[in-house]
């Protein structure tokens, strides 16, 4: 038996409040709600005030304690205080937080464990550690193709990529055109708070996703709808540009390693040098092994087909596709042994870093 959608509703969130008149003072003149409902208008006992995305009764028979409201934003004095019924009001603040880098050498398998994610997405964590807090890497599949639940949404974020390993997947961005497919060997630089939205997505999707900082806020756009009519793909998002890199129209060109080439997603330039993402692959010529070290922030390898062996200090690794590493900085590191088929991809930030 179903039931219809309720509508024309008005949610409250009730507070106990038994001394009427500092409480709705301070409501309005410290926090900056409007009052929408005083009653009875002879002796005021209960209010109903509005702001900052929230209605609230103030109520004596509320029958609860006072409660807790957090604000966020910047705080007008300190950043945990009590109003006068004795809710607890306290201030976090909107500033995107980059915790500080703890660099560590993280190696994981293909075989490493699964969890379930948002609109229906499995997530496989390939930087267990974050770095710190500072940056995550996911493995992210769709077992079952067709219509994703996603919605309208943006990230707040420093850096963003989207490769696509395996199946399609089609998105949609702000001011960049209609839906497009992406398809394995593709990839996206999702700006700061670029509006967007997955759609559909064939079987067996697979799609790996780094980020930075680890932690981010994910907002959804309510009031967005997408395509958007404008067209705008020079726009710059929080000082970066969207980028859509199709890895079959790509050129090759020589990678900082000798024995490899690599295709360049235009990552760096449109990040302002901050990340630089490449697809590797060996050349006819083999390779001659040298060893290096790098002084940036992050360098990460996923393999996305075939295998290849990487020699950190005394220790060999053989990476088998699904395998994914990070190497920190000051660390000797070499490349070789790679296989015919072997596809790699090379994130860096920043964008150029010494080999």
């Amino acid at each position: 038996m179903g039931s219809d959608a309720v509508t024309a509703v008005t949610a409250e969130v009730v507070l106990a409040c038994t001394d009427l008149g500092p409480t709705l003072q301070y409501f309005t003149d410290r926090l900056g709600f409007r009052v929408e409902v005083v009653f009875p208008a002879d002796a005021p006992r209960v209010a109903v005030v509005s702001g900052h995305g929230t209605r609230v009764r103030l109520d004596p028979d509320a029958g609860t304690d006072p409660g807790r409201l957090r604000l966020v934003g910047t705080p007008p004095g300190p950043s945990e205080e009590t109003a006068p019924n004795g809710t607890v009001i306290s201030w976090e603040s909107d500033a995107m937080i980059v915790p500080d880098l703890v660099p560590s050498f993280t190696l994981t398998r293909a075989d490493d464990a699964w969890g379930q994610g948002r609109a229906g997405m499995q997530y496989r964590d390939l930087v267990p550690d974050r770095q710190g807090g500072r940056f995550i890497a996911s493995h992210i599949r769709i077992p079952d193709g067709g219509p994703v639940p996603d919605w309208v949404h943006f990230h707040e974020i420093r850096f963003q990529l989207i490769v696509c390993r395996r199946g399609w997947v089609e998105v949609v961005y702000e001011d960049q055109g209609p839906p497009f497919v992406l398809e394995a060997g593709d990839c996206v630089l999702q700006p700061p708070e670029i509006r967007h939205r997955v759609l559909r997505a064939s079987d067996g999707l697979e799609v790996i996703e780094i980020a930075c900082p680890a932690e981010h806020r994910t907002v959804a756009d309510h009031e967005r709808s997408l395509p958007t009519p404008t067209v705008d793909p020079g726009r710059v998002f929080g000082g970066q540009r969207f980028v859509r890199h199709v890895g079959a129209s790509a050129t090759w060109a020589p990678w900082r390693f000798a024995g490899f080439e690599a295709q360049d997603t235009a990552v760096g330039e449109a990040t302002q040098g901050l990340a630089g993402v490449r697809f590797v692959r060996p050349t006819s010529g083999g390779v001659a092994p040298h060893a290096a070290t790098h002084g940036a922030e992050f360098v990460f390898a996923f393999v996305l087909e075939g295998s290849i062996d990487l020699r950190t200090g005394d220790t060999n690794h053989t990476l088998a596709a699904g395998d994914s590493v990070v190497v920190p900085a000051d660390l000797p590191y070499q490349w070789s042994r790679p296989s015919t088929d072997l596809r790699l991809l090379d994130v860096t930030l920043p964008a150029a870093i010494p080999a």
